[in-house]
């Protein structure tokens, strides 16, 4: 996942707005360092052979309806649109990221994209000579070394996912509930922090609410997933967050069969009904890549830099509830705000609920 997405990590990634309202983001920060490739009135074609092509690399599955298939779906939607070619890798493993990272630049890509951050290893190949004509895009929950040589897309792990345990809360405290669960699959530095941003989340609302933790050690063993969802509603879970990649519908259809509060890992999916959520945790990663696409068609992506996503903010990240009542909606929009303008402070209150 990340981040997913990233993850988290951490994240991966609107709220009922266009995309091109999503290319809007927040000031960027800037490196004391960028460098002119991806950007400058050579266009995007860095390597000069008359052609653009875009390299993807993603740990995840490319079609899990979700996280790493929203990053793909947006890249291959722009490719088409500005006539570029679309190069897409998916389920690296962690270890092989350097080589296939190589592999693409042998291919003459203009671009390699990494769908998560997990794939870090690959930047080694923004140094060699291999790669030497090439922009480089990441995206990023967890702190990511800035170099002269890439681009970051940075997200705040505790601000959407802190948001995401607040709608838990609000559903869990209409039906009287207290245990939520949380389903994930290694357990890395983002899905352990986005554990207690959840549960920090729903204590907000539900002070003594406690939250059921599992790590599978694979977001896509939908088995694994299953099997731990299944060990949870045994110890009295009503809410559960699937926070996971290609396991993600299986585990929300099992949540459905048990009337359990679902929530998305990372898109908007509010309008599917098999699986059905209740909460929508919207940290597109796909939203992200798109905007930096535009600024690379433009000539205007610069390596060395890293642009900031902020939930309350920007249009993406975002929380959003898929039918909750008025007074649900306007809370949860209150309380977005409220950490977009700093009345709240999410790593305080993360730290302080979240243990």
């Amino acid at each position: 996942m990340r981040r997913f997405f990233l993850r988290t990590a951490t994240v991966a990634a609107c709220l009922v707005v266009p995309l091109a309202a999503c290319t809007n983001p927040s000031d960027t920060a800037e490196t004391a360092a960028t460098s002119s490739v991806g950007a400058g009135a050579a266009g995007p074609d860095i390597n000069g052979d008359g052609e653009v092509i875009i390299g993807v690399l993603s740990p995840g599955d490319l079609n899990d309806n979700g996280y790493y298939e929203s990053f793909v779906a947006k890249a291959q939607a722009f490719t088409d649109k500005e006539g570029w070619q679309l190069i897409k890798v998916g389920s690296v493993n962690q270890a092989d990221a350097l080589n296939q990272a190589r592999n693409l630049c042998r291919q003459k890509v203009d671009m390699v994209a990494l769908g998560a951050s997990e794939l870090k290893d690959a930047l080694g190949a923004s140094e060699e000579s291999v790669c030497g004509k090439t922009a480089w895009y990441v995206p990023a929950q967890q702190d990511l070394e800035q170099t002269p040589k890439i681009t970051i897309s940075r997200d705040f792990i505790n601000e959407v996912i802190f948001a995401t345990g607040y709608a838990n809360g609000l559903l869990m405290k209409e039906k009287g509930y207290t245990k939520a669960g949380y389903v994930t699959g290694p357990e890395a530095d983002f899905s352990v922090q986005a554990a207690k941003a959840f549960k920090a989340g729903i204590r907000t609302v539900i002070p003594t609410a406690t939250l059921v933790t599992t790590y599978t050690g694979d977001f896509n063993d939908s088995g694994k997933a299953k099997e731990a969802a299944q060990a949870q509603v045994n110890q009295g879970v009503k809410a559960l967050y699937p926070y996971l990649g290609g396991a993600t519908d299986e585990v929300a259809k099992f949540g459905n069969t048990k009337n359990l509060i679902l929530s998305t890992p990372g898109t908007d999916r509010c309008a599917s009904t098999s699986p059905k959520f209740q909460v929508s945790s919207i940290f597109d990663p796909g939203e992200y890549f798109a905007a930096a696409l535009q600024d690379f068609a433009d000539g205007q992506l610069k390596m060395g830099v890293a642009r900031e996503w902020h939930l309350g903010k920007d249009p993406v990240p975002t929380v959003k509830l898929c039918g909750g009542t008025p007074a649900q909606n306007t809370a949860l929009e209150t309380f977005i705000k409220d950490i977009g303008s700093g009345k709240i402070n999410v790593d305080s209150e993360v730290a302080k609920l979240g243990g």
